[in-house]
């Protein structure tokens, strides 16, 4: 048996607020993938607290180690190496997975392997479906807005990316506005299956040509329109608010997608992140492929959001390319996609 065909890898993702330890072999089958949410923890605080996000992960990580071993009915003789995200993400949360992932591997005598935060969306699609290339890849998440262009397996051209805020941020930031609990953007999804968009919010296109994204206008868009109706002693919906973001936020979205990938002239799109659990997002992308007879692959909900499966899979292809992080790596707040 090649080591292609009986690769196990153990995997750590902490790099915001879900402590995650998975098992999976040979880049696609998860033998386990357990996943301890801080949600109820955070929402109190409207958003992510990072000292509080740390202190769970420490408290967390052993236990959630040990499920994922047990779950997948593994010894840590058949583990072939430990893969960690390393970066982006907040950096105190980065550190305990990074630190527990070096400890594992240093006991266990594995090789150790540092993992893109995104890198590992995107290869959370892989699991669902062998990637073919070449591809493009829609990131949408809290923290990220990109789109990614990929000849190969490792290889990643940042062809666009957002200016100020995230999609998932400014998600967030409107349900805040209007009142809604943390996490802002479910409910602000569910809202806008609720309403009709009758607000014609800006698209922004930026220049001609350009991939880039800036959803920061909407935001004070939102805002501004709000304000201005109450000045006036006037109402609007939050079905009707939530309705007229969305679609202003998934054309802009599936518009620029669509025309990268036919200039790039793929004809495969993947979706990944967070905000990949949006259903109007879902819906909309997937009628536009399927109109430009594009293959369009979208992780199911499990995998949309942080979890160490998609490490896993993303670290199977660096341990085949024997790409080895020493006892110096580090958890890295900034790192780039390359």
């Amino acid at each position: 048996m090649s080591e292609r065909e009986s690769t196990t890898i153990l995997a750590i993702e902490t790099s915001c607020d879900e402590t995650s330890v998975a098992v999976v072999r040979n880049g696609r089958d998860v033998l386990s993938n357990v996943v301890s949410s801080q949600i109820e923890s955070h929402k109190r605080f409207g958003g992510v607290v990072p000292e509080i996000a740390s202190r769970h992960h420490v408290e967390q990580i052993t236990f959630i180690l040990e499920e994922a071993m047990k779950e997948a009915n593994v010894s840590k003789d058949e583990i072939d190496a430990v893969a960690v995200t390393e970066g982006p993400g907040l950096v105190g949360a980065l550190l305990v997975g990074v630190n527990a992932a070096k400890a594992v591997a240093f006991a266990w005598g594995k090789p150790l392997i540092g993992v893109h935060h995104i890198a590992g969306h995107i290869y959370a699609n892989h699991i669902v479906e062998e990637l073919t290339f070449p591809l493009l890849t829609l990131v949408v998440s809290g923290g990220h807005t990109e789109l990614i262009y990929m000849k190969e397996h490792g290889s990643y051209e940042v062809i666009g990316e957002t200016r100020d805020d995230a999609v998932g941020e400014a998600y967030d930031k409107v349900a805040r506005t209007l009142g809604l609990p943390y996490p802002g953007g479910p409910q602000m999804d569910k809202l806008a299956h609720e309403g009709e968009a009758v607000i014609n919010f800006p698209r922004a296109w930026l220049e001609e040509g350009s991939y880039d994204f800036s959803f920061s206008g909407l935001k004070s868009s939102v805002i501004n329109t709000l304000h201005n109706a109450k000045q006036r002693g006037e109402q609007w919906s939050n079905e009707e608010i939530a309705a007229s973001f969305q679609a202003s936020v998934i054309e802009v979205l599936v518009t620029k997608a669509m025309r990268a990938a036919k200039e790039k002239g793929v004809n495969r799109i993947l979706l990944a992140g967070g905000v990949a659990a949006n259903r109007g997002l879902r819906k909309t992308l997937t009628e536009a492929c399927e109109k430009a007879d594009i293959t369009l692959t979208i992780p199911p909900l499990k995998l949309c959001t942080d979890n160490a499966a998609m490490i896993g899979s993303a670290g199977t292809f660096l341990f085949w390319d024997g790409k080895y992080a020493d006892d110096r790596l580090n958890g890295q707040a900034g790192l780039m996609l390359k």
